[in-house]
């Protein structure tokens, strides 16, 4: 069975996000760009999967962190 997905939701999970993004970039640990070079779109899609690697790990660590554990 599908869950709808309220604006609530959504709006909540953006918000988490926004939140663990300084904590994810520091763990995805990626490079800045050079200001005349631009990313291939195999390197957008090498960096999106690091970011999404590490957005995890960060949920990861404020959930064992707000358990105590």
């Amino acid at each position: 069975m599908s869950q709808d997905v309220t604006p609530e939701m959504k709006q909540a999970r953006m918000k988490d996000f926004i939140q663990l993004l300084p904590l994810t970039m520091e763990l995805a640990g990626l490079p800045k760009c050079h200001p005349d070079r631009l990313f291939t779109a195999d390197q957008i899609e090498a960096r999106i999967t690091s970011l999404k690697i590490a957005y995890k790990s960060a949920k990861q660590l404020m959930r064992e962190i707000a358990e105590g554990t």
